[in-house]
């Protein structure tokens, strides 16, 4: 096995490092979340137009690059580096594999190229705070968090000629600026639940939208609010599996959200590394202290040990076959119908290493972002300085799809870690 980067891959980080140091500095970084979309158009159609991020890990046929989920998150955990603002996470990572494996051909066919191209942003709309529950990030996404046929949530129902959906999504990743929404809605009510996706134009009647006031103000949120809307239903009708595709989406999200955070982490360490060789106290650089360096050393293992399970994370999410395949199942083990757990592997199965690498990942952006924090003293704490930032990426992205203990107590679950002998005998 060569675990080497080819040299494609190689190129996609370089090039994007270098556009991301000349556009995405820290005055620019500031510059863009403070607009009304939170990120700056003109980054966005750079991506978009030089590298084609958008559709780096979509088929060529439908105007993609046709490279796998692991160049895509490979250019994340440069974006990650520079905390980049920009619709990719929502629109490449969320959306865009959802419409690929569950879409019929005629909306493959309408969707897909305009989001490649980037003239089309989309995001994910699930219901509450429930996205790492709805990714089965950090547990069964049995698909409660949709509503439960209740009320709450975003229901949905059939009249004459398509859907009405109506209800509220609190917290929507770029939900305020995305151009096209795709909703998980719960339909049939309680006594014949399931949970559904929905194309939703971003500007169709009913539709409001207000920008979310985040923690993390580089990774935008949005309140949108579906009074009697129209929605055109994603797939071929009710036989769509939609929780097992969620959580097989749920596997690339966590190792491109490993990699980024990994990216993070690291320029979090550089920038501290930095410092700490220029800053004196008595007479000396701060970074000749012993215990300096000790805690830095702790920092750097725990980046790079982050690292390697992220890059083992990426490789793993990438189905049989790569990419240019629209048909693939988005689980590789463990097919669920609409109502049934996502997390059926046998016992003994091998724990899942997206989830074990986000969690690893998200625990070393924490490190790392806290001791840059208190190594850069007082400026550290300042508004001014970009160290917050990091610590807030940390933070933020906990709430979003964490936290890490959770992450790992699912992992140790679907691996029936914890599962006596007997109770293993009776599963078998």
């Amino acid at each position: 096995m060569d675990a080497s980067f080819t040299p494609e891959q190689d190129e996609i980080r370089r090039t994007l490092r270098e556009l991301l140091h000349s556009r995405c500095g820290p005055r620019e970084l500031r510059a863009a979340v403070d607009t009304p979309a939170g990120h700056d158009p003109a980054l966005w159609t750079a991506l978009a137009e030089q590298l084609g991020l958008p559709g780096l890990a979509l088929p060529e046929e439908y105007g993609g690059v046709g490279c796998t989920a692991t160049e895509l998150a490979l250019a994340c955990e440069e974006t990650g580096r520079a905390l980049a603002p920009s619709p990719l996470l929502a629109t490449a990572v969320l959306a865009a594999p959802l419409i690929a494996a569950l879409g019929t051909e005629a909306q493959r066919a309408a969707l897909l190229p305009r989001l490649a191209s980037g003239a089309l942003t989309a995001t994910l709309a699930v219901p509450g705070t429930a996205l790492a529950a709805a990714l089965a990030l950090t547990g069964g996404n049995g698909g409660d968090w949709a509503g439960g046929g209740r009320a709450g949530g975003v229901q949905a129902r059939q009249v004459e000629g398509g859907w009405r959906l109506y209800g509220q999504v609190d917290q929507v990743l770029d939900g305020h600026s995305a151009g096209l929404l795709l909703v998980a809605a719960h339909a049939g009510g309680f006594a014949r639940s399931r949970t559904l996706l929905f194309l939703v134009p971003a500007d169709a009647a009913g539709v409001v939208r207000v920008r979310q006031t985040a923690l993390d103000a580089t990774r935008p949120q949005g309140r949108v609010q579906l009074r009697d809307v129209a929605a055109e239903l994603l797939g071929e009708g009710n036989g769509t599996d939609v929780l097992g595709a969620l959580a097989g989406a749920g596997d690339a999200v966590a190792a491109v959200l490993a990699c980024e955070a990994v990216g993070a982490a690291d320029r979090a360490l550089e920038r501290t590394v930095e410092y700490v060789g220029q800053r004196e106290q008595f007479g000396r650089a701060i970074g000749s202290f012993q215990a300096v360096k000790h805690r830095l050393a702790d920092v750097y293992v725990a980046v790079q040990a982050a690292r390697s399970a992220a890059y083992y994370a990426a490789w793993a999410a990438t189905p049989p076959g790569g990419a240019g395949r629209v048909d693939m199942p988005l689980r590789r083990v463990g097919a669920t119908s609409h109502n049934g757990p996502a997390d059926n592997e046998q016992p003994g199965a091998a724990p899942p290493a997206e989830r074990l690498a986000l969690a690893q990942a998200l625990e070393a952006l924490r490190i790392a972002s806290a001791e840059g924090i208190q190594l850069h003293g007082g400026i550290g704490f300042t508004w001014e300085h970009e160290a917050h930032l990091y610590f807030k990426r940390a933070a933020g992205d906990e709430l979003l799809f964490g936290p890490v203990h959770r992450l790992r107590a699912h992992a140790a679950d679907r691996a029936r870690l914890f599962v006596t002998s007997e109770a293993r005998e009776v599963a078998v």
